[in-house]
């Protein structure tokens, strides 16, 4: 299991377009990815939960990622957070 701890930059927080875009990226890697937020644990994988969750612009978030390609599943989906899943 690894983990990271991200701070969200979209300037409207996790609505449904960079909650696609991240539910999308989590899916192509087979490890189990958790988002991590106050008390809540969201599965990454489901783009309803994730818009779910409410997660606002300047949040920290933890990702979590558990599975046979843990390493490149947390890097990738760091990645395209800190780059603001595509906006």
């Amino acid at each position: 299991m690894l983990s990271k701890k991200l701070t969200i930059m979209n300037p409207s927080g996790l609505h449904l377009r960079p909650a696609g875009i991240l539910s999308q990226t989590a899916m192509k890697f087979k490890s189990d990815t958790t988002i991590e937020c106050g008390e809540k644990k969201i599965t990454a994988k489901s783009v309803l939960n994730v818009m779910a969750a409410g997660i606002k612009c300047g949040t920290e978030i933890t990702l979590i990622c558990e599975g046979p390609d843990e390493e490149e599943a947390l890097k990738t989906i760091s990645e395209a957070i800190e780059n603001g899943l595509g906006e």
